[in-house]
């Protein structure tokens, strides 16, 4: 055998094993930015943005959202933290967002942190969200 075949022979064997490589790991990746973006902290994020008056009057009515869905979620016995990142479209411009959830007990997942940054500056998209203040005025 010619040494040109033994070449083109390996060469052929690194092709065929790095393409199953590839396949492998492109699908445990497409997996797990599936899951994500199905998951009910991904629901519970997009109903909150969707619903935000902040982002809604920075960007308009939200058209829709990315399909890519990262971060991460952790879920331990009864209750759960994520950190997810979504592209937001509005009807005047499009903004990256970062959305903090958790929950306890098996309840319903909750926003506890959103922003985004507009011209540099981070926008709270919680502020205003909070209990309200039990502070009284002061008296004159």
């Amino acid at each position: 055998m010619s040494t040109k075949k033994i070449v083109l022979i390996i060469a052929g064997v690194v092709g065929v094993l790095a393409l199953i490589v590839a396949l492998v790991v492109g699908g445990v990746a497409w997996f797990a930015f599936h899951t994500i973006a199905k998951s009910e902290a991904a629901d519970a994020a997009r109903n909150f943005l969707r619903n935000n008056e902040i982002l809604k009057r920075d960007i308009g009515e939200v058209k829709d959202f990315g399909s890519l869905i990262t971060g991460t979620i952790s879920v331990q016995n009864t209750d759960g933290e994520a950190t997810l990142y979504l592209k937001v479209y509005g009807e005047k411009k499009t903004v990256n967002t970062k959305v903090a959830l958790s929950y306890r007990s098996n309840r319903s997942w909750r926003v506890t942190g959103a922003t985004y940054e507009r011209d540099g500056q981070t926008i709270d998209l919680v502020q205003g969200y909070g209990p309200p203040s039990t502070e009284t005025p002061p008296s004159n």
